[in-house]
């Protein structure tokens, strides 16, 4: 097992553990537990000294439950980066080696990762602003999925699958998009404080089709020096958003059910396709559930946590599944 694989094996679940830790941090509102960035309070540790850390910012008094919230967020995070900087300094130590570690996807994750600590700290100082924090969890998803891309390639242990075809790559690619698109409508619903504006389900408001507002709903920029925590929105605006991310699941299930369902005829070739449609089906049927439950039980933390490590899921089974078409070509040498 080479070095580059080892680090991305660990990188791997550790950048599920931020990716869900981010989510608990934000949906438990102790996304400015901390209101500097990169310390707390002016210090590397949560303070103990209530009078000096209220005294530096008295706008926001020290929460104990929420600043450690957010601090072993950041903590992860940081290592996190440490472990992506190696992985890039051993892709380019053992770059001319055939085949050798995907250099420019590992330098790629480095300048991801700085980016995302820029967001980070925008998401503090802009004070929780939704574009920066949505950004922020599309970037996080983002660097899961490279990641997961670099421990692939890295496998010395992988083989073609027999079957794939232009049209799997194809709807394998609307994949890709539909599930980057609801990752965006979930943030979204969640950085505007959302989540709870349709109470009810399958309808909203009691309602097939709620009142609506996509201008004020959708308006990305509101400016600086607005304290967004709680939201700012009313709450036509908030049920429109909360609508439009149930309308994207629409959109997503029905795209991996056709690619399911193509996996499965693909199935008559090798049968290991069929597999990863069970995986592919299993992942949405969980999400799905998740936020279901997440509305009708009034989000319980836990639950909404767990509906974004759903979305993480989902992710990486999509991201697999894609890979391993695409393996399939590069193997051959041919279009399948």
């Amino acid at each position: 097992m080479n070095a580059f694989y080892r680090l991305a094996l660990i990188a791997l679940p550790l950048v599920f553990t931020v990716v869900v830790l981010g989510a608990y941090v934000r949906l438990s509102d102790a996304g400015l537990g901390c209101p500097d960035w990169p310390g707390c309070y002016g210090e590397l540790l949560v303070p103990q000294d209530h009078v000096a850390a209220n005294e530096a910012f008295p706008e926001r008094p020290l929460e104990h439950g929420k600043a450690w919230k957010e601090m072993i967020h950041r903590y992860a995070a940081a290592f996190l980066g440490l472990i992506i900087l190696a992985m890039a300094v051993v892709a380019l130590r053992r770059r001319y080696d055939r085949p050798g570690p995907p250099v420019g996807l590992s330098l790629g994750l480095v300048a991801l990762v700085i980016f995302q600590g820029a967001l980070g700290m925008w998401t503090v100082t802009l004070l929780l602003k939704p574009l920066i924090v949505t950004a922020h969890l599309i970037g996080g998803m983002l660097v899961l999925s490279l990641v997961f891309l670099a421990l692939l390639a890295s496998s010395r242990h992988l083989r073609g699958w027999r079957g794939g075809h232009d049209a799997m790559r194809v709807v394998g690619g609307l994949a890709i998009a539909a599930v980057f698109i609801q990752l965006f409508l979930g943030a979204w619903t969640s950085t505007n404080y959302a989540a709870l504006a349709c109470p009810d389900f399958p309808t909203c408001q009691r309602s097939w089709w709620p009142e609506t507002d996509f201008t004020e709903a959708f308006t990305l920029w509101r400016g600086l020096g607005i304290n967004y925590e709680y939201g700012v929105l009313d709450s036509v605006p908030r049920a429109t958003i909360h609508w439009v991310h149930r309308l994207g699941a629409i959109l997503v299930t029905g795209v991996l059910l056709v690619w399911a369902a193509m996996l499965f005829a693909a199935a008559r070739t090798d049968r290991r396709w069929a597999g990863a449609a069970v995986c592919l089906l299993a992942a949405l049927v969980l999400q799905i559930t998740l936020g279901i439950t997440a509305v009708v039980g009034g989000l319980p933390l836990l639950v909404a946590t767990a509906h974004n490590g759903g979305a993480a899921l989902l992710l990486l089974t999509v991201m697999a599944i894609n890979h391993a078409i695409w393996q399939r070509q590069v193997r051959a040498g041919t279009p399948a």
